[in-house]
């Protein structure tokens, strides 16, 4: 190619400051990211991409901080309907006394997809291009997003009881089965199986969830030592660890993401490190729940791959990614009694290129390269209470709230710009939450 050869592109985004996450630990002054179709294929500085580059168009965001999408690794989407409605209870008096009973009156396929739009909105409005969702009517989910132009890991659930999905094991592997006849290899829906935990989910099933990972190489999601109870009985029962169960079964593996992981001893750490299981970190509710501290520097210290999420807003009581990642920062400072631990690049990271690591997407997904999806956010950072700006990663993690992100995009459409959402009826969707939220109160 001739040097003054000038390269025609779809969008080129001028950015103040843009921290590609990889290479690791750096923030880029004055660059440019170059966008074509649904791929990057370019970060420049400005000067560079005057000369190379011709785009059909222009985005000045002088005074923002422009980033990979964030990636929230676990959630319970719809379950946005049900945020503040059990507050302040222990894991299994919520769960018992309220989360199982209002799921049993209220759940269908209709408010899965108000519930899931809900929380694309709060999603999409505050950074997160991509989410993973663990509920019923993984279908519809799938369907409401894909339509939305958003990219979603969906486990279709699996536990020994019937719920308002299905009877049991068998018609849970049927349907869940179709899910991924139906979406395999689609680059915005990813099918994964949800089994809800160890004690919800016996040996057969979890047996049965491995092979059909294996089988169909997809990825396997399970909430795994969420509380001390929950570790502390089963080791009565069976003289043995959650963890040590699902690694005898061969549920633990490259594809498996083990969502909590509050209680960790020596033998947990063996197992997540020899079988390269990842961690799901939910630190928000984790402590609204009470359910204890997961050691993220230690699993870092021993190369375990350490994702984020947020949990569903029932237990949070919100999806801010953002806000998560300044929680999981300062605790894994407390937890670790070191202040050096899980720096704000390191957070970044987190919900992030480690995201995408864990859904076996980082080709595609997690950093702004050369070659990857146009998955981009934009974080303006002139507020007062964002200023001054010595170092952009430290303000995203510590000071900055999601509803600073300005813009986003999602393999190159846009999704939010100028703070608005693109994709989503916002009145509309209100309208239907306000009449879900009178059926609740009334029952």
């Amino acid at each position: 190619m001739a040097a003054d050869t000038i390269i025609a592109a779809d969008t080129r985004i001028n950015a103040r400051w843009v921290i590609p996450v990889q290479p690791a630990g750096i923030t880029l002054d004055h660059h440019a990211v170059i966008i074509q179709s649904d791929r990057i294929i370019a970060v420049v500085p400005q000067p560079e991409a005057d000369a190379r580059f011709h785009a059909r168009e222009t985005i000045d965001l002088n005074n923002h901080v422009v980033l990979p999408g964030l990636i929230n690794m676990h959630g319970h989407a719809a379950m946005s309907l049900f945020r503040g409605m059990a507050d302040d209870l222990p894991l299994m008096a919520w769960l018992s006394d309220h989360i199982w009973p209002a799921e049993g009156k209220f759940i269908d396929a209709a408010f899965i997809a108000d519930g899931t739009q809900l929380a694309m909105a709060e999603m999409l409005r505050t950074g997160t291009t991509t989410f993973s969702d663990m509920y019923f009517y993984p279908e519809v989910v799938a369907e409401v997003a894909h339509d939305t132009g958003m990219r979603a890991q969906v486990c279709f659930p699996l536990l020994d009881h019937p719920t308002v999905w299905g009877s049991g094991p068998d018609e849970y592997f049927a349907k869940g089965t179709a899910l991924i006849d139906q979406w395999q290899g689609d680059p915005w829906i990813m099918p994964a199986i949800g089994p809800h935990a160890p004690y919800t989910v016996s040996d057969e099933p979890l047996l049965r969830a491995a092979e059909l990972s294996r089988a169909r190489d997809v990825n396997l999601q399970v909430h795994l030592h969420e509380t001390a109870f929950e570790v502390s009985d089963y080791m009565e029962r069976a003289g043995k660890r959650p963890t040590t169960r699902l690694a005898e079964l061969g549920v633990l593996g490259p594809r498996t993401q083990c969502v909590h992981m509050t209680q960790i001893d020596a033998t947990d750490i063996g197992h997540l490190r020899t079988s390269g299981a990842h961690v799901i970190h939910c630190p928000e509710s984790n402590l609204k729940l009470a359910s204890g501290f997961c050691p993220v520097e230690q699993l870092r210290r021993e190369h375990i791959n350490v994702a984020i999420g947020t949990d569903g807003a029932a237990s949070n009581n919100d999806l801010d990614l953002f806000g998560e990642l300044g929680t999981a920062a300062l605790m894994a400072k407390a937890v670790a009694g070191d202040a050096a631990a899980l720096s704000a690049h390191q957070a970044l990271a987190m919900a992030t290129l480690d995201g995408a690591r864990a859904l076996g997407r980082q080709d595609d997904l997690g950093s702004l390269e050369a070659g990857k999806l146009a998955d981009i956010i934009a974080v303006d950072l002139s507020d007062p209470f964002l200023q001054p700006v010595y170092d952009p990663a430290s303000h995203l993690v510590y000071s900055n709230h999601g509803r600073q992100v300005s813009h986003s995009w999602i393999g190159g459409v846009p999704q939010v710009q100028e703070g608005r959402l693109t994709r989503i009826d916002v009145p509309d969707l209100m309208l239907r939450v306000r009449a879900w939220s009178e059926r609740i109160r009334s029952n």
